[in-house]
């Protein structure tokens, strides 16, 4: 068993959860406190790879990022960025497909935080930066761990958008998920089980690291349907 692609897939996790913390904290303030006509089309957008099947968005993202195609061979040759079959391609489209998983967490918990809370903050002449990093995410601790732990383990889970638009390429693009596939298929049941078990054991570990700490702040863990429901 190579250690290659457990690795990689953490590296793809840590990197794809940063970037998404970053753009999903601006979108979640905007879709707490927006009124615009367009906040449900944002929404279902965002929420789209909750219900969509991975391959048809991988699917998108190689006609998309193909050099073959006008997007593409600009991005190539205007950018020099080639984002089929690269470890740049999977962490864009591990961002794109764990976004709600990211955003709906921070959006719940900003939506809870009473009115009165950023009132106070305004009056007391603080800027809408200062209420955000002093009084709106100290409040959201417990909603912004969520998010970061639930698009980390949903990374590390992915198997048909990084297998579409990153191929198999071993060193580059072979992650855990598709090692695991590829044991299988040379029917190596024995690496296959050892990847499984470590996949398994590091998702059960994270997950029940932060039910743990949500549990004892009185915070239960957001599940699928509240997700969806929020």
């Amino acid at each position: 068993m190579s250690w290659s692609p457990l690795i990689l897939t953490l590296q793809l996790a840590t990197v794809t959860t940063a970037a998404l913390f970053v753009v999903g904290l601006p979108l979640a303030w905007w879709l707490a406190r927006s009124t615009s006509r367009f906040k449900s089309v944002a929404e279902t957008l965002i929420s789209m790879p909750l219900v969509l099947p991975p391959t048809v968005l991988g699917f998108y993202f190689l006609i998309a990022f193909s050099p073959g195609n006008a997007f593409g061979s600009w991005l190539e040759e205007t950018l020099g960025l080639r984002l089929v079959f690269s470890f740049g391609g999977l962490v864009l489209a591990s961002v794109i497909y764990s976004l709600p998983f990211m955003v709906h967490p921070l959006q719940s918990g900003l939506t809870a935080l009473p009115d009165s809370l950023i009132d106070a903050a305004r009056l007391m002449g603080k800027s809408r930066w200062e209420i955000l990093r002093r009084v709106q995410l100290p409040n959201i601790r417990p909603a912004m761990l969520t998010g970061l732990v639930l698009s980390f383990a949903h990374t590390v889970g992915e198997f048909g958008v990084v297998l579409m638009i990153g191929g198999n390429i071993p060193g580059q693009t072979r992650v855990a998920s598709i090692a695991i596939y590829d044991e299988v298929e040379a029917m190596n049941y024995e690496a296959a089980n050892a990847y499984s078990l470590i996949l398994f054991a590091v998702s059960f570990l994270v997950l029940l690291g932060v039910y743990w700490v949500n549990g004892r702040n009185g915070n239960p863990l957001p599940t699928g349907k509240r997700l969806l429901k929020r």
